[in-house]
């Protein structure tokens, strides 16, 4: 699937890339990240200039947060627990989520953004909890614009090398760029039953529904 969507950067250029990170980032399950990381490595091909792919995952991550937080703010977290199975959002994801939302909620909003597991949840979570909107969108912005700017010249910069460098070299120094990017992410899958117990006792203990 990520193969296809990318295929389709040359023709649609930015649009594809803002339209895939934006349904990401309002809670539908497409490779958001995937996209800008191939979108920039075409661009270091010069099939696409770096600047408008890394603006257009940008806007596309803040506008597409946007649409959770409002789906959230509306809803609430019932809606999330009756329909969130259908977006990979279990009771056991939802129950972590609301904890480390509570918890650091203005990190969450900001760096969920750079984490697989928060990044399709964290506007969700922010409009459940009813995050003031004024401070959302502050680190929301500030987040979708850090992403974008770091996983998309990253990975242009990497692309560059690849076709200046031959060898094991070119191949070890994108195989290191990848696994920074998913490195928080292995790291709370597992620990997510820790974190899980934590929730549980965390919020049984005060009264946040």
């Amino acid at each position: 699937m990520s193969d296809a969507l990318t295929s389709l950067i040359p023709i649609y250029g930015p649009w594809i890339i803002f339209g895939i990170v934006a349904l990401e980032s309002a809670g539908v399950p497409l490779p958001g990240e995937t996209i800008l990381i191939g979108a920039a490595l075409l661009a270091a091909t010069g099939q696409i200039k770096i600047v408008i792919v890394v603006l257009a995952a940008a806007a596309g991550a803040i506008v597409g947060d946007g649409m959770g937080y409002m789906v959230g703010r509306r809803l609430g977290l019932p809606f999330l627990r009756r329909y969130g199975r259908y977006i990979r959002l279990d009771e056991d994801r939802l129950l972590i989520g609301r904890y480390l939302f509570l918890q650091y909620g203005n990190a969450v909003v900001f760096f969920g953004r750079f984490i697989a597991l928060l990044r399709m949840f964290a506007a969700l979570l922010a409009g459940a909890n009813s995050m003031p909107a004024g401070r959302f969108f502050f680190f929301n912005i500030a987040g979708g614009f850090c992403w974008a700017c770091l996983f998309g010249f990253g990975a242009y910069a990497v692309g560059a090398e690849i076709y200046k460098i031959s060898g094991a070299l070119s191949v070890i120094s994108l195989g290191l760029f990848i696994a920074a990017g998913y490195a928080l992410s292995i790291f709370i899958r597992r620990n997510e039953a820790a974190l899980r117990r934590r929730a549980e006792v965390a919020l049984s203990s005060c009264s946040c529904g």
